[in-house]
C-alpha cells in the first residue's frame, strides 16, 4: 500500500495538512483525491479552527502537477474530465474553506502548487522561496485557479507578467505584490503560518466565517449587491452569541470570551 500522500495533524484547533510526495511535493491524481476528501472532513470538524497546508522535506511546498501524468491524460482526452476539473472542484474547497487558511511556501511554490495556495486567506513564505506560474513554458497556462485567485491578489498587469512570461518572482516581490502576507526565516515558514493559523482559530468563529464572506463578496460582486449580502451577514451575526459576547466585554472592558461554535446555518436568511 502506498503512503499518504496527503497528511493531516491536528494540534491545539489547528489542523496542518502536508502534501506529502517529496522531493518536490508534485500532484497526483491520487494526492487530489486524499485532498479533496480531507478539506471536506476537515471543514466539518469542530475541533479545527483553522487550516495550514505545507509541503514535506525542505525543498518545496509544492512544484505543481506531477507532468509524468499527463500523456495518458491527453491521449485519452482526459485532461480537463479527470485532472484539471478535480483539481479546480479540490482547491475551490480550499478557497471557500469556511474557517481560516494559511499556506506555508518554503522554497519552491510552482504551477498548481502555487494555484493550490493562492486559495489560502494568508500566505507565509521563506526568505529564499520563488513562486511562479511557467504552464506557458509548456504551452499551456494556469488551469486550476491560478488565473482567477492569483489575479485578484496582485491585480491584472503583474499576473500578466507571471503568466505571459512564465518567471518566477521572489520573497520580497511576492510580499510587495500582495501575493504573500509574511516573509519568515528560511525554514520557519510552517512555523510562522501555524502561529498565524493558531490566533485565527482563536478568534470569533462566527465573525470570521462572516468576514470571509463578505470579503469574497467584493471580489464576485457588484458594489450594491455585495453590500447587500455583508448587511445580511451582518444581521446573521448579530444574533450569535459571541457577538453578545463581545459587545458585553467591550462595555464591561474585560477580555472577550469567545467560544461559540461555527455554524453558517446563523447567516441563512431567517423566514
Amino acid at each position: 500500500m502506498s503512503k499518504q500522500k496527503c497528511q493531516v495533524e491536528i494540534r491545539d484547533g489547528v489542523a496542518v495538512m502536508t502534501l506529502n510526495n517529496p522531493p518536490m511535493n508534485v500532484v497526483t491524481l491520487d494526492m487530489t483525491r486524499e485532498m479533496n476528501a480531507a478539506v471536506k472532513r476537515l471543514a466539518d470538524d469542530p475541533q479545527v479552527g483553522a487550516l495550514v497546508l505545507t509541503g514535506a522535506g525542505d525543498r518545496a511546498f509544492c512544484a505543481g502537477s506531477d507532468i509524468k501524468e499527463f500523456p495518458g491524460l491527453v491521449s485519452e482526452r482526459a485532461i480537463v474530465t479527470k485532472k484539471l476539473g478535480y483539481e479546480n472542484e479540490t482547491y475551490g474547497l480550499v478557497a471557500n474553506f469556511p474557517k481560516p487558511t494559511v499556506a506555508a511556501i518554503e522554497r519552491l511554490a510552482l504551477g498548481g502548487g502555487l494555484e493550490l495556495a493562492a486559495g489560502c486567506d494568508l500566505i507565509v513564505v521563506s526568505e529564499d522561496a520563488r513562486v511562479g506560474l511557467p504552464e506557458i513554458l509548456l504551452g499551456g497556462f494556469p488551469g486550476s485557479g491560478g488565473t482567477v485567485r492569483v489575479t485578484r491578489r496582485i491585480g491584472l498587469s503583474r499576473a500578466n507578467e507571471m503568466m505571459l512570461l512564465g518567471d518566477m518572482i521572489d520573497a520580497e516581490t511576492a510580499l510587495n505584490w500582495g501575493l504573500a502576507n509574511r516573509i519568515a526565516p528560511r525554514g520557519r515558514a510552517l512555523e510562522t503560518a501555524t502561529d498565524l493559523a493558531r490566533r485565527l482559530a482563536q478568534g470569533p468563529a462566527q465573525a470570521t466565517y462572516a468576514c470571509k464572506m463578505a470579503l469574497r463578496y467584493a471580489c464576485d460582486l457588484v458594489e450594491a449587491e455585495a453590500i447587500r449580502r455583508t448587511l445580511d451577514l451582518s444581521e446573521g451575526l448579530s444574533r450569535t452569541a459571541d457577538f453578545s459576547e463581545g459587545v458585553a466585554a467591550f462595555i464591561s472592558k474585560r477580555q472577550a470570551a469567545f467560544g461559540e461554535p461555527l455554524d453558517v446555518t446563523a447567516f441563512e436568511p431567517a423566514d
